[in-house]
């Protein structure tokens, strides 16, 4: 089992956990964040993939 992280929107608090993904905007479950593309944007708010940080939930 690989450790999976979750990652949150510092502009509205979107979280994005690596396990579940984000498969209703494109993102298979167990994708990591590096492969997430770098052109994708917050569901939430729009925010830039670098506006997130990594958090423990």
């Amino acid at each position: 089992m690989t450790d999976t992280k979750t990652w949150m929107c510092l502009i509205c608090g979107w979280i994005y956990d690596e396990a579940a993904g984000s498969p209703e905007h494109g993102i298979a479950p167990g994708t990591p964040w590096e492969q997430v593309p770098m052109n994708w944007t917050c569901p939430e708010c729009g925010a830039r993939k670098e506006d997130f940080e990594m958090v423990q939930i």
